[in-house]
């Protein structure tokens, strides 16, 4: 692993879990000191927390509630978090370095160090293995070799460049990011979970609070001087925050950790992200400007995608080929995100005209619930899908369409399992009774008749991976409708997609899917083809 970023980090972590050994190292002589990325949406806390790091990350943050909308002087209405079914719904602020430090301290634990002061300097790939060479703090050159190696290690890319992989894209203009950590002494007095977004032409500034006190303050402007690079200084950040907010009697002071920091973006997508045993995440894989504040979330996910299928080809468990479908969804994740942001007018910065046009219409659609609920599925990134990939078959019963199709994320309903006690029926969320380490087949508990289960299990019991059968029953009504259909299978991946829907009676369709996964048995090789979507009809 080359990189100890947080998304190399969660891959290293993910990788640990599933009993792979791992070696990670990093040029830098220590993790960052400065703040960068801050905000963990809600896939993103979901994917950390089922690799054991959620609720240690959570203490050392603070989760974000409400965010007021400003222009001209006023409010216009305030954005409401935490609409989303997920036990971690809300946006978890927590900074950069303090992510690294303690996803480092969990691998720690998991009995893996990173390997600071040292850089790859060369690398190749081979039909069996990986060959790097590596150069440490003394000025000595290792050369070594692994199964697999994965560039984490950000947009200049040794690992990228020595697999020949192109990085696509152009730099963006017209753009430029005045962000820094302060604490101000304004007239909005400080709640520990509320945002604000001032809208002015030109320019659009977000304020979210910070967990050790203070505000993270982030200035999304035009760039009447490329030439400009040096940081800013306090002095003019408080000047543009308070002529953005229309507040001439802003004053700024520092942070305990002061950071201040002036930068302008590409917006670069590998060409692809697998080449033979190399891999590449993060922001050697794909980078864009910070607008929404996803790139360091859709690194982890990419994290969590990869590591349970770089251990199921690893451990003899899948073809190699199941590699090629991250490099095919993550690509396409990223490449979404990026147009998106084109259109995310709630930070990009808009000339007069623009700027009005919009700011008319903001007061009526946040007083909107359910455009309130639509912006906040979008902004946590749980209606992500992968639909129409080549791990998502969707074959449901003749008229069943409700609940998540194929690609889409389980959601985190509310169930018990079975049996059940009627005395005490113990609800739980079905996002505890998946797991990172296994598939997960789930069914209505009405229709788990021993019959049923027997086939099921019968049909599961050839894939070298383990699976769950897991019978559960709705809470409710609504539950069962966001479960879907009880004539229904729904076979869920390790990073909790859904990977096959499915009518129960047609077992044969489940063998296939697996089927098609499976390798011949440990260390088997197969002739190479790729995974195709399935069509059925």
């Amino acid at each position: 692993m080359v990189g100890a970023g947080p998304v190399g980090l969660t891959l290293a972590i993910g990788l640990r879990r599933l009993a792979l050994r791992v070696r990670i190292v990093d040029k830098a002589p220590a993790t960052k000191h400065e703040a960068r990325a801050l905000v963990l949406w809600a896939r993103a806390r979901e994917a950390l927390d089922a690799l054991g790091v959620g609720e240690t990350l959570r203490r050392h943050g603070v989760e974000l509630d409400v965010v007021t909308i400003h222009a001209r002087g006023r409010a216009l209405g305030e954005l409401t978090t935490g609409w989303a079914r997920s036990a971690h719904a809300r946006p978890l602020n927590i900074e950069q370095h303090d992510i690294e430090r303690l996803l480092c301290e969990e691998l720690a634990r998991l009995g893996t160090h990173v390997e600071w002061n040292t850089e790859v300097t060369d690398v190749k790939v081979h039909d069996d293995r990986a060959e790097f060479t590596l150069r440490h703090e003394d000025g000595s050159v290792e050369s070594a070799a692994a199964p697999w190696i994965v560039g984490c290690e950000g947009t200049a890319s040794v690992v990228r460049d020595r697999l020949g992989i192109p990085f696509e894209g152009r730099r963006r203009t017209g753009l430029q990011v005045v962000q820094g950590n302060a604490r101000p002494t304004w007239s909005l007095g400080h709640e520990p979970g509320r945002g604000h977004i001032f809208l002015a032409p030109h320019r659009s500034l977000l304020v979210f609070p910070l967990p050790g006190g203070g505000y993270r303050f982030f200035c999304f402007r035009d760039d009447p001087d490329p030439s400009l690079a040096a940081a800013p200084t306090l002095g003019e950040l408080r000047d543009l925050v308070a002529d953005t907010a229309r507040m001439p009697e802003l004053r700024l002071g520092p942070t305990e950790v002061p950071w201040l920091n002036r930068a302008r973006f590409s917006d670069r997508v590998a060409a692809r992200l697998r080449c033979g045993r190399g891999l590449l995440a993060g922001d050697a894989a794909h980078a864009w400007a910070p607008v929404g504040g996803h790139g360091m979330n859709v690194g982890i996910l990419g994290a969590h995608n990869l590591a349970w299928k770089l251990a199921a080809v690893h451990h003899g468990h899948a073809r190699e080929e199941l590699l090629d479908t991250y490099s095919d969804e993550q690509r396409l994740l990223a490449v979404r995100y990026i147009r998106e942001m084109r259109f995310n007018f709630m930070e990009l910065p808009l000339p007069p005209l623009g700027y009005r046009a919009f700011t008319a219409t903001v007061p009526a659609a946040l007083a909107r619930r359910g455009f309130q609920r639509r912006l906040d599925l979008r902004l946590s990134d749980l209606g992500r899908s992968h639909a129409g990939g080549a791990l998502s078959w969707h074959r449901p019963g003749r008229r069943h369409r409700t609940g998540p199709r194929a690609g889409d994320r389980m959601p985190d309903v509310t169930v018990t399992t079975c049996p059940v006690d009627p005395t005490d029926p113990a609800p739980t969320r079905l996002h505890t009774l998946l797991g990172y380490e296994r598939w997960t087949l789930v069914l209505h508990a009405a229709r788990a008749h021993p019959g049923v289960l027997d086939r099921l299990r019968e049909a599961c019991a050839t894939f070298p991976a383990p699976v769950r059968v897991l019978a559960v029953t709705p809470w409710d009504g609504a539950e069962a409708a966001r479960l879907g259909h009880p004539d229904d299978l729904r076979l869920v991946r390790p990073d909790g997609y859904v990977g096959l829907v499915a009518p129960l009676a047609r077992t044969a369709l489940l063998r296939d899917y697996l089927a098609v996964l499976a390798a011949d048995g440990p260390g088997a090789v197969r002739e190479s083809r790729p995974i195709r979507p399935h069509r059925a009809h």
